[in-house]
């Protein structure tokens, strides 16, 4: 207690950190571990109205998510910067790549650790097809539609050329959202050709640094300290915790999850992770 008072009122700069960290999906998925706007919106703006804010820093380590909360988040954290006039520098960790590399865009600045993991300016989706093996086990599948497109990509029928292709038209309109957020950003400051940084390839931010995908190295503390001196404080603008789970304690049976939509999501954010060797 005693030091919370005194750093509060301990004289120097102050740059509020964010930690942007997981998956980035809507609300409720994932256990509630998810970035989203709802999740981060109180966050940001707690951050951005700190008295005597010099900078907002994020601490970003996202695989990436929903194009569309990348966007929201990102729109918000511009939002904020133009009301305040601060500036706001993203600390990338391990990696900051597809949504995630959609919010370290939404930074003035975007400095990293030589081997984080950038880029990645893609669209990607995956599922599974269950035809076979509901065929084998003998279970029939029985679908009533309103609408000859309505079960579009139905894991459990063959899959159907001319829904790949609809998806496809879906995935190449993101991408040109995604694509024009980075020429926004960003597109003074890419040094390679866009035919390389647009194809969903990730690297590490050394070679991200020779693209401009980021402007350079460092750690969050030291960097800040470097530029605002060795007093500046960095209070870690977190969520606020519910009263039950200071005291350990969780809802649902027993803290048990069972064999269902949070088992499936937590599964997919494990692929996300993976895919960048994490």
């Amino acid at each position: 207690m005693f030091k919370w008072i005194s750093d509060r009122f301990r004289r120097g700069p102050v740059v509020p950190v964010v930690r942007l960290s997981g998956v980035i999906a809507s609300g409720g998925l994932l256990g509630g571990r998810s970035l989203s706007l709802e999740s981060v919106a109180p966050l940001l703006r707690r951050a951005f109205e700190t008295k005597g804010a010099k900078a907002v820093a994020l601490s970003l380590n996202s695989p990436g998510g929903s194009p569309v909360q990348s966007s929201l988040i990102a729109q918000r954290i511009r939002l904020h910067a133009r009301e305040k006039g601060l500036p706001v520098i993203a600390f990338v960790e391990d990696v900051a790549a597809s949504g995630g590399y959609w919010l370290a865009c939404a930074a003035d600045e975007v400095i990293a650790d030589p081997s984080s993991i950038v880029g990645s300016i893609g669209v990607i989706s995956a599922g599974f097809g269950f035809q076979d093996l509901i065929a084998r086990i003998g279970v029939e599948r029985r679908v009533h539609t309103s609408g000859e497109n309505k079960s579009m990509l139905d894991p459990f029928r063959p899959e159907q050329p001319e829904d790949v292709e609809r998806l496809k038209r879906l995935q190449a309109e993101i991408h040109e959202g995604f694509k024009a957020w980075v020429r926004e950003r960003r597109g003074r400051l890419l040094k390679a050709d866009e035919s390389l940084l647009f194809t969903g390839e990730f690297w590490t931010a050394r070679r991200g640094l020779e693209y401009g995908l980021v402007d350079g190295f460092g750690e969050l503390r030291a960097t800040l300290q470097q530029r605002y001196g060795e007093k500046v404080r960095l209070p870690v603008i977190g969520p606020r915790r519910r009263l039950l789970s200071r005291f350990g304690l969780q809802g649902g049976p027993g803290g048990l999850d069972t064999l269902g939509p949070a088992t499936l999501a937590a599964l997919d954010e494990r692929a996300l992770w993976q895919r960048f060797g994490l």
